[in-house]
């Protein structure tokens, strides 16, 4: 397995949604495979809520981000779907994955400190949207050199990111493959959200966001891991799982006690997102996802207007059977919406029975597909 380095890109600033100029913004990213001179192969992929910008091959450490970087991190993300002959063939392509703006894996967040006061931004840290993330990268792009994508890809929130740079930016890229994402954020999904953010905010140790001089929300976080992970995961594989697991978490209940393999596994899955990820980072980005419609924050009010500037681009849409997280019927919707407008689209429902997180655990099943859509 090869080994990777992050680089790192700071820039002045950046002009936020909410009106405000936030900066200098410091980019943490990765790059694989080789720039052509026409500078026209590249893609950029968009990584999921708890991903970061190392994509594939091996990373062992990562600057100024700690322990947080753990053996769970160390491995790329899409290790089996990014390299030489995959489905993302870095033999042909240069492709780009940048850990997300108001993220913990390098690029400036609420963990990074402030050069006015000496100390992590933490609560003070303006709150993004989607659109932000997008923006943020844009410079980044233009440092490299790089005026229009070969191809933007991105799965789950990635999937959400691809879409509104592809909306936004329509001119900077050609072929887009949005997997397992919607169009705007459900009413389920902004319920499920709001029980994580309660659940990070009721941590005694959150602080108003204000923790790193102390101890950090760990409760609070792997409560709300634990809320999203059954989204994440068909129920079946979590019950083989489970049933595979033979140590019992710690009990940390003072009436209750655990009870079955399932609940010490549901626990086990909640504490392992602690030890790598920052509270402050998945609040923001869930926070975001709540508030997320592709439509308003391209500017437009019907999807005519916003498809319209679109018709240069082509689409795989893919959905996986058994989400319910993004739900088949949200991709189902974009790909209608598409070809309303004009828009080339193909369609794949991926018959999979390992729930959303198909699209990091089954390369089978998306390799040729990619592969076709990027040729």
């Amino acid at each position: 397995m090869k080994n990777i380095q992050t680089t790192f890109f700071e820039y002045d600033e950046l002009k936020l949604a909410c009106g405000k100029t936030f900066g200098p913004v410091t980019l943490a990213y990765e790059t694989f495979g080789e720039l052509n001179e026409k500078r026209d192969n590249a893609i950029l992929v968009f990584h999921a809520l708890t991903g970061s910008q190392h994509l594939a091959g091996f990373n062992p450490e990562v600057p100024t981000v700690g322990s947080r970087w753990d053996a769970a991190c160390q491995t790329g993300w899409w290790d089996d779907f990014v390299g030489p002959g995959k489905a993302v063939d870095t033999d042909r392509f240069f492709v780009v994955c940048a850990n997300y703006f108001g993220g913990c894996y390098g690029s400036t967040g609420p963990s990074s400190i402030d050069p006015e006061t000496g100390k992590p931004f933490g609560g003070q840290f303006p709150h993004i949207r989607f659109s932000d993330i997008v923006d943020s990268q844009i410079p980044l792009l233009d440092h490299l050199g790089i005026g229009k994508l070969h191809a933007v890809i991105g799965a789950s929130l990635g999937g959400v990111l691809t879409l509104n740079f592809a909306t936004r930016y329509p001119e900077r890229v050609g072929t887009v493959i949005p997997i397992a994402c919607g169009l705007k954020a459900t009413i389920l999904a902004r319920a499920h959200n709001l029980e994580q953010i309660l659940a990070i905010e009721n941590d005694p140790n959150f602080k108003d966001g204000n923790y790193y001089d102390g101890e950090p929300p760990r409760r609070g976080l792997a409560l709300a891991r634990m809320i999203s992970h059954k989204t994440f995961v068909s129920l079946h594989v979590i019950e083989e799982r489970a049933h595979d697991r033979f140590e019992q978490e710690h009990d940390e209940f003072s009436w209750y006690k655990i009870q079955s393999p399932l609940e010490s596994f549901l626990l086990h899955q909640g504490r392992k997102l602690v030890q790598r990820f920052d509270a402050n980072s998945y609040i923001q980005l869930i926070a975001a996802w709540s508030d997320f419609d592709t439509l308003k924050e391209a500017g437009f009010d019907d999807h005519a207007e916003l498809f319209g500037r679109c018709r240069h681009q082509k689409y795989l849409v893919i959905s996986i059977d058994d989400d319910v997280c993004f739900y088949p019927d949200e991709q189902e919707e974009i790909r209608n919406r598409l070809l309303e407008n004009g828009v080339l689209c193909s369609y794949l429902r991926v018959p999979s029975d390992k729930g959303h997180d198909s699209f990091l655990l089954e390369p089978s099943l998306y390799t040729d597909p990619i592969r076709n859509a990027l040729t």
